[in-house]
């Protein structure tokens, strides 16, 4: 029933030569119309010129400290021992136990959790250098 109601409309409208874009309504036409009488109302510029935080460009925002640079501010562990476990503070939260050798006169890092360690037998070797990548005491 709707398909023959609708017939006679369209052979109307056909009649008429009416485009079909006088029934519709555009945006730019509503906008043209309607003046913005608020500043809310009109159109915003583009996010990188408002102040808005989160808007800003990356390089202009405070970077916060890399894992790198927070674990080389840890302090070396002196141990007397030839061989240290590691356990990364032990828990779920924790990796799993690894063994770090600590004969050779460097510092040895936890490959998990980047703790450093040393033997107390090569302290005096270890200050003696210029320069660590860990504070030795």
């Amino acid at each position: 029933m709707a398909a023959s109601s609708s017939r006679p409309i369209g052979l109307f409208m056909r009649n008429l030569r009416v485009p079909r874009r006088a029934f519709g309504t555009s945006s730019r036409l509503l906008e043209a119309a309607v003046p913005a009488t608020k500043r809310r109302q009109r159109r915003r510029g583009h996010p990188a010129q408002a102040g808005r935080p989160g808007t800003q460009p990356r390089r202009h925002l405070p970077q916060p400290l890399s894992a790198m640079e927070m674990i080389h501010k840890q302090r070396v562990r002196w141990t007397h021992e030839r061989v240290v476990a590691c356990e990364g503070g032990g828990g779920p939260a924790g990796h799993p136990r690894i063994f770090i050798n600590t004969d050779k006169p460097e510092i040895s890092v936890c490959n998990y959790c980047g703790l450093p360690f040393a033997h107390e037998h090569h302290r005096e070797h270890l200050e003696s250098l210029a320069e660590t990548s860990y504070p030795l005491s």
